[in-house]
């Protein structure tokens, strides 16, 4: 069992020790989208959705997810991070409506911020989905994936266009 980090000698989980890593900048970005109809697109871009500004809460929302990934992933150190953006796309074509959404982490530390920005992704997605269920509960999130990372022993990642 000694090939897996997250397992102690006895086969049990455990939080990985990071006592000894360097402190480092590191940064990570993640990507989802989140495919809405028309209805939905003028709604949010008019800013006249019932629920309020369905960008200025979703961003919100996931800042905040980023900041508590570690309550939410149970192996995952708390983090203090540095910075946290959340950046918004809108991708039309043939009538498609795909709300583009990047995550953007960073901090000095000891360990990776992938999984704080896959985190703030997915909540940002999750809190669009919330605000306009009541117009087409039939939305769907699309692919969440880490777009790039920087920092630490593994180095740099980019997320080749061809893994798209």
């Amino acid at each position: 069992m000694s090939d897996f980090t997250h397992f102690n000698e006895q086969g049990r989980a455990r939080m990985v020790d990071i006592s000894d890593k360097q402190e480092t900048e590191r940064t990570a970005s993640a990507v989802t989208s989140i495919h809405v109809t028309k209805e939905i697109y003028d709604n949010i871009t008019a800013n006249t959705m019932k629920k309020g500004d369905v960008l200025a809460v979703a961003q919100v929302a996931g800042i905040m997810a980023a900041k508590n990934t570690s309550d939410w992933i149970p192996m995952c150190h708390p983090l203090q991070l540095k910075g946290t953006d959340i950046a918004f796309d809108w991708k039309i074509d043939d009538e498609r409506y795909e709300l583009e959404i990047t995550a953007s982490v960073k901090t000095k530390g000891s360990t990776g911020v992938e999984m704080e920005a896959l985190t703030a992704a997915s909540a940002t997605a999750l809190t669009v989905y919330d605000m306009c269920k009541a117009l087409d509960k039939g939305m769907v999130i699309g692919q969440t994936y880490l777009a790039a990372k920087t920092g630490g022993n593994s180095g740099e990642y980019h997320r080749d266009a061809k893994e798209d």
